[in-house]
């Protein structure tokens, strides 16, 4: 009830205000026809053809942006610098050396022992506050994690993240256990500790997550799943899976596994209406097209379950595919290199979008830590990026990486789309004023670059506008060039 409660401040929060945007391209209503939007209470009230000169530069209103994966307790542990103190930890021999997964977890887990409330409310605070200002974010799932080495303060951060900023971003708080709960040492207790913060902060969590590969065996991760379905579904929770990170060929997948049970267990028809599956990583899926062709098979004998693909590549990248040292004679020395083919293990989501007719989206997952030490987190950079990491080139592809990161992010985190479709269908008119995406991601164009001349006077150079979402995937605006808007 809390997190609609916190919903629901957000859109009181936009009521009683009224603006109007001019000479503005709404690519949901009509691909180029220029228009005036009229919004107030935070709904569009009227919309007109717009009579302004066409020599002027027109805006663009598209749908706004969202993280549907991305960690709220971990972003900036290696760029935060500041300098170390009782309310602020240092972070800084904590950078990466080989670059491995075991070693992002080993420094991970030692960033997790020096957290403090300040530090992560102060990290937490700036990842949502880059997110709205800079790039046009206005909802995310944010995960936190539970175990017996941060307990509740990641939880604790998160929650009062939310009551502050939750009128600008909606924070959905996804309680994550990326420890084992099943094997290890601590498995148990933190086991236990997650259930208790489901009991202790009801009101504010709406999202379960697990990674079911930590887990020291077959036999428990398969308890993973099965609990954390159970768990979800019990307590009207949406449902977060951390699989299959892995590129080996010989491991089998867990996806059929998870399907399997959530059928079993009648997810469709038990659990809350509107709570979603999502599955994000795993990257075993690249290693085999039979994988994804049986996983598509049994989506589609079950199309009543609501899951979705995350595809997480800028950790995906980074992490995956790190061949060990091989060696060579050059110019009679013994040189040591890695190999040069290495697979790059990422989910091929327009792919199984477009050719398998799944549903997927895209999220940054983290940012400045040793799992993504690079980036700014920017989900529209995330989408021109993968023009070429997936080889979509093509002006129907940048419409669906854009909604990667806009309304099929939403809908995969059970939040309801913004406005009608990223472009209308055929080109057509479709001018009704329900499709305008409201609150909505406002891109200005300049009408010229101003510089200096060589004889000290102005030099006037007509600026470049972008008019389309292909143009915003492609070449992504500077973030001065946007706005949340309503």
């Amino acid at each position: 009830m809390a997190a609609q409660s916190s919903r629901d401040a957000a859109d009181a929060s936009r009521a009683s205000r009224t603006s109007r945007i001019d000479n503005v391209i709404i690519p949901s209503v009509h691909r180029s026809k220029r228009w005036n939007v009229e919004i107030k209470d935070g709904s569009p009230s009227s919309l007109v053809s717009s009579s302004t000169c066409s020599s002027e530069p027109p805006s663009l209103l598209l749908p706004p942006l969202c993280h549907p994966h991305i960690h709220l307790d971990k972003p900036y542990i290696l760029t935060s610098n500041r300098d170390s103190s009782n309310q602020h930890p240092g972070y800084l021999d904590l950078e990466p050396v080989s670059g491995q997964f075991d070693e992002a977890l080993e420094n991970t887990a030692a960033a997790k022992a020096r957290y403090t409330r300040h530090d992560l409310y102060l990290r937490g605070s700036q990842l949502i506050a880059e997110g709205y200002t800079r790039h046009g974010v206005t909802c995310m799932r944010a995960f936190v994690e539970v175990d017996h080495v941060v307990r509740f303060q990641t939880l604790e951060a998160a929650v009062r993240l939310k009551q502050d900023l939750g009128h600008l971003v909606d924070v959905q708080i996804c309680v994550f256990a990326q420890d084992p709960i099943f094997s290890s040492e601590h498995g148990e207790e933190n086991r236990s500790l997650v259930v208790e913060a489901l009991d202790r902060f009801e009101d504010a969590v709406e999202a379960l997550g697990t990674t079911p590969y930590v887990e020291k065996n077959p036999e428990a991760s398969t308890q993973n799943i099965e609990w954390a379905v159970d768990t979800a579904m019990a307590r009207g929770l949406h449902l977060d899976f951390h699989l299959d990170y892995t590129l080996d060929k010989k491991s089998p997948s867990s996806v059929p596994k998870v399907l399997a049970y959530l059928r079993r267990r009648h997810w469709a028809t038990r659990a809350q209406p509107g709570k979603t599956i999502v599955i994000g990583h795993c990257t075993h899926m690249t290693t085999s097209n039979g994988t994804l062709a049986e996983v598509a098979a049994l989506l589609h004998q079950q199309p009543e379950l609501p899951v979705h693909f995350v595809g997480l590549p800028t950790s995906d990248v980074y992490m995956m595919g790190r061949p060990g040292a091989q060696s060579c004679q050059l110019n009679g020395k013994q040189v040591s290199y890695k190999p040069y083919d290495r697979p790059r293990g990422t989910m091929q989501i327009p792919s199984m979008i477009r050719d398998f007719g799944l549903n997927g989206c895209l999220g940054v997952n983290n940012v400045g830590n040793a799992f993504t030490p690079y980036g700014d987190g920017d989900p529209m950079q995330l989408a021109c990026w993968g023009t070429g990491l997936y080889q979509a080139g093509t002006a129907a592809d940048a419409e669906i990486l854009y909604d990667c990161v806009s309304d099929r992010a939403r809908r995969a985190i059970g939040r309801r789309d913004v406005g009608g479709s990223v472009v209308a269908d055929d080109g057509g008119v479709g001018d009704d004023i329900k499709k305008v995406p409201v609150p909505g991601l406002l891109v200005r164009n300049r009408k010229e670059i101003v510089m200096s001349g060589r004889d000290g006077k102005e030099l006037r150079v007509p600026a470049r506008w972008r008019l389309s979402v292909k143009d915003v995937v492609w070449d992504p605006p500077d973030s001065s060039l946007r706005e949340v808007v309503g």
